[in-house]
């Protein structure tokens, strides 16, 4: 019986570029080896965008601390594990995507959802207008919040958490980051 997600390397998903140099950093290759394993623990077809938010908070610390400490962070980490474990938001057997019919990309063929692709892409987009270097887990965590019908932000919604609100912390700190400050969140 083959596995519903197809085992990837991170070259079967699109993520490094002609000359094999990497389009993501080793760190999100983790974060996106978490999110596989998620769903196939799950029973899920496909990593989506909530998949990518869990294994970001569990293993990218500064994702993290785009959330702060406190509540907040305690609700979202809250209702993550309760979709893990079958409770609460339900999504498993359906397509995540924006659109009325599912976009077919080469990634979402390959174990992504549509949206879950895209942010992926989005991402890689995102490091190169920081001077090519690799996408960073902050870089997913801004992408896949920008899709209003994406499954993360149901989940960070749920948890009274404003996308728009993460998409300023990060541009905040990113904006320190390239101009050589520290980033504080």
């Amino acid at each position: 019986m083959q596995p519903r997600i197809p085992r990837q390397s991170t070259s079967d998903q699109g993520i490094r570029r002609a000359g094999g140099e990497a389009r993501i950093s080793a760190e999100l290759a983790a974060v996106v080896a978490g999110a596989r394993r998620r769903a196939l623990r799950d029973g899920d077809r496909q990593i989506d965008t909530a998949h990518l938010l869990h294994s970001l908070l569990e293993s990218d610390p500064e994702a993290r601390t785009v959330f702060g400490e406190g509540p907040q962070i305690a609700r979202l980490l809250g209702y993550l594990v309760q979709r893990s474990i079958g409770y609460g938001l339900r999504w498993q057997g359906g397509v995540e995507d924006s659109g009325p019919l599912p976009a077919v990309t080469e990634a979402a063929a390959e174990g992504f959802s549509p949206l879950a692709a895209g942010a992926m892409e989005h991402a890689c987009e995102r490091a190169a207008l920081r001077g090519g270097e690799p996408a960073r887990g902050v870089d997913l965590l801004a992408a896949i919040v920008v899709d209003p019908q994406a499954r993360a932000v149901e989940v960070l919604a749920r948890a009274g958490v404003d996308p728009r609100e993460v998409t300023a912390r990060i541009d905040g700190g990113l904006e320190k980051y390239v101009r050589g400050g520290e980033a504080a969140w």
